[in-house]
């Protein structure tokens, strides 16, 4: 009996003691984390929020470069590119001759073989009306009162054509050729020849050089303009022209 009794206060003494280790068990395991732990989850969870919206720009930009390199496809995936317009250019007629105002009508055609590279074929025709004094040169009896004869030169030259910058709108291209071109002088002097101040009527070389600009309508339709150098040989000697062109261009025939 007195056994049972020691055994009954040693029960009610231990159970106190078991309680409060239990509330304090329960209670450390339900503390918040630290701050150094938030940081390292906040850390953590960033790059996941952020990866979302940086693929959303990434395919934006993607989607928008496919739709401008599909614009530029359309626009410059043609076989041919047909052209005319009109000009203007400085000329010296003579060699003793100050410099005339020529107008020209052009028209061509340009083969592409891919998006860039094309050879074109030219036509062109000059007209001016040089300023002749009485007493220049050495002009033949009775040419006196020829003061401002017409005169025109015609141009073929054929070379290649090249877009080094292309946008869906727009283009910048470089052009080179080379051919012939015949001068008609006299044709104007009622028979007193180049009154001895204007070049021979005749065929001689012709170079051009020119870059172009062109704004793009529609994709096979546009207009464009280019500034130009033109040198010729007539009269056994050189004429560095300045001058520039303007016209539309119609493209046509898929590559």
């Amino acid at each position: 009996m007195y056994s049972f009794r020691r055994l009954a206060l040693l029960l009610a003494l231990c159970l106190p003691a078991l309680h409060a280790v239990l509330a304090q068990s329960s209670s450390s395991s339900g503390n918040p984390a630290s701050p150094t732990q938030g940081q390292e989850q906040a850390q953590q969870s960033a790059p996941a929020q952020a990866q979302p919206q940086m693929s959303v720009q990434a395919r934006i930009k993607a989607r928008r470069e496919q739709r401008r390199v599909a614009a530029i496809h359309e626009a410059y995936d043609h076989l041919y590119d047909a052209y005319f317009g009109a000009g203007y250019m400085r000329f010296t007629p003579g060699t003793t001759l100050q410099r005339v105002n020529e107008y020209n009508w052009n028209v061509g055609l340009t083969r592409y073989f891919d998006e860039r590279l094309g050879v074109t074929l030219d036509g062109r025709g000059y007209y001016g009306t040089p300023f002749i004094g009485p007493t220049q040169g050495n002009p033949p009896a009775g040419s006196v009162g020829l003061t401002k004869p017409a005169i025109s030169q015609y141009t073929v030259l054929i070379g290649p054509t090249y877009h080094f910058y292309l946008q869906p709108r727009y283009s910048i291209s470089g052009r080179v050729m080379g051919g012939l071109a015949q001068g008609n002088f006299t044709g104007d002097t009622n028979g007193y020849g180049t009154l001895g101040v204007l070049y021979p009527d005749g065929p001689t070389y012709a170079f051009s050089a020119s870059i172009i600009g062109e704004y793009n309508l529609a994709p096979n339709l546009g207009v464009r303009i280019a500034p130009e150098y033109l040198l010729t040989g007539f009269g056994s000697t050189q004429q560095n022209n300045l001058g520039f062109t303007i016209g539309i261009f119609y493209r046509f025939g898929k590559q």
